[in-house]
């Protein structure tokens, strides 16, 4: 039986160590030894937090992991290598999109197929991009908001200050007398209110009594309304019209002399003798009251009466 010598064993166990260190490295590093990987590469100017050991995904599903990353020069661009053990194929113009998968979660990779021209090969430099994850949209949406509280913040700021110059010792102790005489005058009307509910409990029923007069007298007002509603307006206007224009015929009469009534107030004639008519009369009565006898004679005795002398004060 062949004799394996204890340097043998050591040198074996030593280089089954070394292959299972290198191993385990590379599977930590996301590198199967035991498979057939394709390595890609991508450039980017900023990787977002991307770390080897990221999954790379197509359509969401997990063909690989993140090799390393680089600087590719001096101007500071990032060279990332990965590798796809699924044997999908797709096309060197296919995209490798750096994208966030949560708030907690790191940067993931992400292959956009497309199945235009060559298919990708084995070390092939496939196109870079940047997904706008959802920091960076909270981000966007908060920067507008942050102005917006900022500017709010500085008002209130400002407000404050002008409420505090405004309040000073003065302002504050008339304030406090403004709510003590306040305060004075909601007791005086309650007081008032109180004292006037007393005079309407009182006075309930004549101001129940006053309110009845108050309906009926409206009720008659509206009957009074009705009637005058009904009356004919224009049989009324066309009487007044008429009677206007008689009174106008009987003013024209008398001012032209028509009629007794206008020969009385423009014939002078007539206002002559009737004022001669009036002087007779008051002689008729002035010789009747001076002279009784000679308009009444009574005798018993068949006496003669005596003959008439004119009187004295006679008006002729």
């Amino acid at each position: 039986m062949f004799k394996i010598s204890r340097e043998v064993r050591t040198g074996i166990l030593a280089i089954v160590a070394l292959v299972i260190l290198i191993g385990g490295y590379n599977y930590l590093k996301g590198k199967n030894l035991l498979d057939k990987n394709r390595n890609f590469y991508a450039l980017y100017d900023n990787v977002e937090g991307l770390a080897p050991g990221a999954s790379v995904t197509i359509n969401g599903l997990t063909v690989g992991k993140v090799i390393s990353i680089k600087f590719a020069d001096k101007t500071g661009k990032l060279i990332v290598h990965f590798d796809v053990v699924n044997d999908f194929e797709f096309s060197n113009k296919s995209i490798a999109r750096v994208y966030g998968i949560g708030f907690i979660s790191g940067k993931n990779l992400a292959i956009i197929p497309s199945y235009e021209g060559e298919l990708a090969k084995d070390g092939d430099t496939l196109t870079s991009e940047i997904d706008t994850g959802i920091m960076e949209l909270v981000t966007d949406r908060l920067e507008p908001l942050q102005a917006v509280i900022e500017s709010a913040i500085n008002d209130t700021d400002s407000l404050v200050k002008s409420f505090n110059r405004v309040m000073d010792v003065k302002t504050q102790n008339n304030l406090k007398e403004a709510i003590a005489n306040f305060s004075y005058i909601s007791r005086e009307l309650k007081t008032t209110s109180q004292s006037m509910n007393g005079l309407l409990a009182d006075n309930k029923e004549k101001i129940n009594g006053t309110m009845a007069n108050f309906e009926e007298i409206s009720t008659n007002f509206v009957k009074i309304s009705d009637s005058l509603s009904q009356v004919e307006i224009g049989t009324m206007v066309a009487n007044i019209e008429k009677l206007t224009s008689d009174f106008e015929v009987i003013a024209n009469n008398l001012k032209t002399g028509q009629g007794t009534a206008g020969k009385l107030l423009q014939d002078d004639q007539v206002y002559v003798n009737l004022e001669r008519t009036t002087k007779q009369m008051e002689l008729l009565l002035q010789d009747m009251r001076l002279n009784p006898k000679r308009y009444v004679h009574f005798s018993l005795f068949g006496k003669k009466a005596k003959e008439y002398n004119p009187p004295k004060d006679s008006l002729r």
